[in-house]
């Protein structure tokens, strides 16, 4: 059974990965922040994880306000580095544990958490200016990472207690799965800063210092703060911290400090702690499930039914995304010019290209293809979604009409 042995909480800033492209690790104004993560480095090779489950924020870079989700998972098997603005960093991909990732979905969701799931988005700062201090990275990331991306741009972000109560639910997830997994939590941002407005450069040590004591011995009491508080005394931006709560709630009530370091060089204060629990879990570990997704329990015994779940997307998102982008007049020109490169270009698979080509609805959506998607393809060839219909129930349309209340069909 997966567990959870202890948790990281860190600043984000971007110029901690700035810094370290350039080589400024022995900078007097930089050589103190990279002494700080040192002992965390030293800690993760010692403990040797396999997965650090995540908490970050995107900043604008993979997700844009059409569509910022409260609270968004990544599935994906690997997530490359964003460009955010002058190209991306020289990084190799990090690995996904798209297993886990699905667990931990279907496990928050049952848990009373509607949140998103993301794959083919890359990680900007939020998760890898950090990361590249603490994890080596050469030829490859020694390990794997899920990803929990919180809204803590656009008002209404997710409350203090709703973070908190985000890692609890986490706990519990990750203790159900039935592998044995090592898991570090990590939860980034922060601390004080603001970078808009007339408040630019404000910083708050006396505020940042009482953080990480009650974060670390008595964290409950943030969590009743409001957000307003969180901007008074740390900045706009630091109230991003909260998402520290969601590591720290995903611990044991009792935690032991391993190492903690504090610095304030310019307009944000960076800080890193690392922190191991000492107790077990104040409640009984969640049981494995034998469903993955409990509200679907029962459903594979209802015929001619097909639910669409996260692993399903995730094995099929390649067709799924090629007949999806029907949507876009180019795609759909060059897919009516020649297919076959239409086909290669996207890299399907051989079954894939021969299920498109031969229009096998009930192949398509039994491979995994959402009727939604599915329907696009329909489109372009001007069929109705009645020959759809009966078709994937083996009729004619003549018979599948018979069966509906269409006046004349006798």
């Amino acid at each position: 059974m997966a567990r959870i042995i202890g948790g990281i909480g860190s600043s984000h800033v971007p110029t901690i990965g700035m810094a370290y492209d350039r080589g400024l690790q022995q900078d007097p104004d930089w050589a103190p922040l990279f002494r700080g993560y040192e002992p965390v480095s030293a800690w993760l090779a010692a403990q040797r994880p396999d997965v650090l489950l995540y908490f970050y924020n995107d900043h604008v870079s993979s997700f844009f306000f059409d569509c910022y989700p409260a609270f968004n998972i990544g599935v994906s098997d690997a997530f490359p580095t964003a460009d955010e603005g002058a190209g991306p960093r020289r990084l190799p991909p990090l690995r996904g544990h798209t297993p886990l990732a699905a667990h931990v979905a279907d496990r928050l969701v049952n848990d009373e958490f509607d949140l998103s799931v993301f794959q083919d988005r890359p990680l900007d700062h939020g998760a890898n200016s950090p990361l590249s201090l603490m994890w080596p990275h050469e030829p490859d990331w020694p390990g794997r990472i899920v990803p929990i991306a919180i809204n803590v741009l656009q008002q209404p972000t997710p409350t203090p207690l709703r973070c908190w109560k985000l890692g609890q639910a986490v706990r519990r997830a990750v203790e159900s799965y039935p592998e044995d997994l090592r898991v570090v939590v990590v939860g980034t941002g922060g601390l004080s800063h603001q970078v808009h407005g007339e408040r630019t450069g404000f910083n708050n040590t006396e505020w940042d210092l009482r953080f990480l004591e009650l974060i670390e011995q008595d964290p409950e009491p943030l969590t009743r703060l409001r957000l307003a508080d969180y901007i008074r005394l740390g900045g706009a931006e630091g109230a991003e911290i909260v998402m520290w709560l969601a590591m720290r709630g995903a611990l044991t009530r009792r935690v032991r400090k391993v190492h903690q370091n504090y610095y304030l060089p310019f307009t944000t204060a960076m800080a890193v702690a690392v922190y191991e629990n000492v107790e077990a879990p104040d409640e009984a570990p969640a049981p494995p499930l034998a469903q993955p997704n409990p509200q679907l329990e029962g459903v594979e015994a209802i015929a001619g039914t097909y639910p669409f779940d996260v692993r399903t997307s995730v094995r099929t998102y390649r067709i799924n995304r090629f007949l999806w982008r029907i949507t876009d007049p180019a795609h759909r020109q060059r897919l009516a010019d020649d297919p076959e490169q239409a086909y290669e270009d996207a890299g399907l698979t051989e079954q894939e290209r021969d299920l498109i080509r031969r229009r096998d609805w009930i192949g398509l959506i039994r491979y995994g293809v959402n009727f939604f998607v599915l329907e696009k393809v329909a489109r372009i060839d001007r069929i109705p979604n009645a020959v759809i219909y009966a078709a994937m129930r083996g009729e004619s349309l003549d018979d599948f009409l018979l069966t509906r209340n269409v006046p004349g069909a006798r």
